[in-house]
C-alpha cells in the first residue's frame, strides 16, 4: 500500500510550503489525534512547562512507532481539526528562542528539528517538528519521561522505557565492521601486548595463544570478527594513523595539567598502548599524612592508587558515547584527578551498582567492553567499581565521587588527599565498617546530603555528631599541645611549600571536638596562628599582608 505523505514524514532540515501544506491536511483530515500528531488551539499563548512535556511524549512515541518526527500544530482545535489561528509568539526571533529554551531542559539537549509557520485564510498555524527519541535513549523534560495513551498525556511507563533503552542491544557502534580496514592498520606492538595481557586473564590457554597467528588470536580474544577488523579493533589495537576509519567518532585521551603551570598532550590509539603514556604523565608522588594520634609516625603512600587510576581510565574508554564525536578527558589538580567521558552514567546509581556487584542488564559497546575484559583492561563487568572504592577506603581516602548529574557525560572524580582527618580516623580504627556505611559516612566528609535513615545509621555507630543538616564526622580529641600543633603545621608547610590561612585552619580544625562552640574553636586557631607568625622564627609571614597572609619556611642564613 502507497504510504500518505504524513506517514512517510519528510525530515530534511527545511520544508516547502506545499509540503507543509500537505501535512497539514493530511492531519487535520484524521479523525482523532494520535500518539504523534497534537493539535492546540493556542489563541493567545500556551504553557512552557506543557510544551516541554508534550515534546518528551511525541518524540518517545515517535521513535516506539519508526517515525523519525511528530507534530505539535498550533493553531488548530483538536476536536473537529479547524483551522482557528494562533498568536502564539508572532515575532520569528521569540519562535526561534524556543528551540534553546526547550534544549536546556531535555535529555542531551534535543529540540526541534524546526518551526514553522504558515498563514493561512482561517489564520496562522505553527507547526513544531520534533525529533524521534534517538535509538536506545529515551528523552526526559525536566528529568522526568513522558508518553502518550491515545491523545492523553502520561508518564512514560516503564515497560516503554526499557523498550528504548533495549534498543542500544541491536545499535552496538563498537561491533559495527571497518570495510575498508585490514590486519595491516593494527600496530604490531599493540597486538603483542594484547596477546599478554590475554594470557593474564586466561593463564590456562597460554600455550594456545602462542601457536595461534594473529588472525585466530584477535578473532578469539573477540576484537574481530570472523577475520574483520572492526571499531573495537582501531580503538584497542589501531595504529595512530588509522583513526579515521571510525570518523566522526574521536579517538582520543587529552590530559590537562591544572593548579600548576599549564600542561598538556593528547593521545590517540592504540589505547591498550595509550593507557600507559597518560598514567605516565600524571604526578603521583609520595603523600604523608597522620591520622592516629596515638603514633608518631605517618601514614606514607603515593597520591594515587595505579589499579585505581588505570581502572577509571579503562571505564572511561569501555563506556564512552562515540557517537558524541568527543573525546576522554582527564584532569589533573594538585589534589585530585578528575575523567570525563561523554555518555550518561547507565546503571540507576553507583551505590545500586556496588551493592549488587553484579553485571548490568545493557551497555553501550558490550563488544568492546567485553573485549577489554578479555584484555584484563577492565575487571569482571559489574565488580571493579565495588574494587575502586574498596582499595580507597583501604587506603583511608575519600571514595571515587561519580558526577552523574548531566546526562551527557560521567565525572569521576579519584582524591589524592585527605579531605578530613576525622573519617580517614574511623575508618583505620574500625576496618570493620562495612562498604555502605563508608559510602555514607564519605558523603558526610563531603558535604552531601545524605538520606535521614542513612544518617541515623551513622548516629547507631557513633560515627556523627550533629542535626541532619550539619553532621560531622566524630574523630579522637586527645588534648594537643602548642608543640604538636606547630610541628603539624611545619609537616604541612613543608610538604606543599607553603599553606594560607585556610590551609592551616583546614589542618588544626578536625583535631578540636565539634563540641566546642564554633567561635571558640576559630579563636584557638587564631591563637595558634598568631604563635606560629610572631614568635616562631622557623616560619614567616611572607606576603607581608594582613588580607591574604601566606607562611613559609625561613630561609636559613
Amino acid at each position: 500500500m502507497r504510504k500518505s505523505f504524513l506517514e512517510k514524514f519528510r525530515t530534511f532540515a527545511t520544508m516547502s510550503e506545499q509540503e507543509l501544506n500537505k501535512i497539514l491536511s493530511e492531519a487535520t483530515a484524521l479523525k482523532a489525534e494520535t500518539e504523534i500528531i497534537e493539535f492546540k488551539e493556542a489563541k493567545d499563548g500556551y504553557d512552557f512547562d506543557k510544551i516541554g512535556k508534550y515534546f518528551s511524549a511525541m518524540s518517545n512515541e515517535a521513535n516506539l512507532k519508526g517515525k523519525p518526527c511528530a507534530w505539535l500544530i498550533f493553531g488548530v482545535e483538536n476536536k473537529k481539526h479547524q483551522i482557528v489561528g494562533s498568536h502564539y509568539r508572532v515575532e520569528r526571533k521569540d519562535l526561534d528562542k524556543l528551540k534553546k529554551e526547550i534544549a536546556d531542559k531535555t535529555t542531551h539537549n534535543l529540540s526541534f528539528m524546526e518551526i514553522y509557520e504558515l498563514n493561512k485564510p482561517e489564520g496562522r498555524v505553527v507547526m513544531f517538528q520534533i525529533p524521534a527519541a534517538p535509538q536506545g535513549i529515551p528523552v526526559a523534560f525536566e528529568g522526568f519521561f513522558y508518553g502518550r495513551a491515545n491523545e492523553s498525556l502520561v508518564a512514560l511507563n516503564i515497560e516503554k522505557i526499557e523498550r528504548i533503552r533495549n534498543q542500544a542491544h541491536n545499535r552496538d557502534w563498537s561491533k559495527n565492521i571497518v570495510p575498508d580496514a585490514t590486519f595491516e592498520h593494527l600496530d604490531k606492538d599493540a597486538i603483542l601486548k594484547a596477546r599478554e595481557k590475554f594470557k593474564q586473564k586466561h593463564p590456562a590457554l597460554t600455550k594456545d595463544v602462542d601457536s595461534w597467528d594473529d588472525v585466530i588470536f584477535l578473532n578469539k580474544a573477540k576484537i574481530t570478527l570472523e577475520g574483520k577488523i572492526t571499531n573495537t579493533a582501531i580503538l584497542l589495537l589501531g595504529k595512530d594513523e588509522s583513526n579515521h576509519f571510525i570518523s566522526p567518532a574521536i579517538a582520543q585521551i587529552s590530559w590537562i595539567l591544572k593548579d600548576a603551570p599549564t600542561g598538556y598532550e593528547h593521545f590517540f590509539t592504540p589505547f591498550i598502548l595509550t593507557v600507559d603514556k597518560v598514567i605516565a604523565c600524571i604526578r603521583n608522588l609520595k603523600y604523608r599524612y597522620m591520622i592516629d594520634p596515638d603514633t608518631v609516625f605517618p601514614e606514607e603512600v603515593t597520591h594515587y592508587d595505579e589499579w585505581v587510576m588505570r581502572e577509571t581510565l579503562h571505564n572511561c574508554i569501555a563506556h564512552q558515547d562515540y557517537g558524541k564525536m568527543g573525546r576522554i578527558i582527564v584532569l589533573e589538580y594538585n589534589d585530585r584527578l578528575i575523567f570525563e567521558s561523554l555518555g550518561g552514567f547507565i546503571p540507576s546509581s553507583v551505590e545500586e551498582t556496588i551493592r549488587h556487584d553484579a553485571p548490568q542488564s545493557y551497555y553501550r559497546n558490550p563488544f568492546l567492553a567485553n573485549a577489554m575484559v578479555n584484555l584484563n583492561m577492565i575487571e569482571t563487568i559489574g565488580s571493579g567499581i565495588k574494587k575502586m572504592f574498596t582499595i580507597q577506603k583501604d587506603r583511608y581516602f575519600p571514595l571515587p565521587t561519580f558526577d552523574i548529574s548531566d546526562e551527557s557525560k560521567t565525572r569521576v572524580t579519584v582524591h589524592g588527599e585527605l579531605i578530613n582527618n576525622n573519617y580517614s580516623y574511623q575508618l583505620k580504627k574500625r576496618p570493620e565498617l562495612a562498604l555502605e556505611d563508608v559510602i555514607a559516612l564519605d558523603k558526610v566528609q563531603k558535604k552531601i546530603a545524605i538520606a535521614e535513615d542513612e544518617a541515623e545509621r551513622l548516629r547507631e555507630l557513633k560515627l556523627v555528631a550533629g542535626v541532619a543538616s550539619e553532621l560531622q564526622v566524630l574523630g579522637h580529641y586527645p588534648k594537643i599541645s602548642y608543640k604538636e600543633y606547630k610541628a603539624m603545621v611545619l609537616n604541612l608547610i613543608k610538604s606543599k611549600g607553603s599553606a594560607t590561612r585556610e590551609d592551616i585552619e583546614n589542618l588544626i580544625m578536625p583535631n578540636l571536638s565539634p563540641e566546642i562552640p564554633l567561635a571558640k574553636r576559630q579563636k584557638k586557631i587564631a591563637n595558634i596562628i598568631t604563635k606560629l607568625s610572631f614568635i616562631e622564627k622557623a616560619i614567616i609571614n611572607s606576603s607581608n599582608t594582613d588580607k591574604y597572609p601566606v607562611w613559609e619556611l625561613a630561609k636559613s642564613d
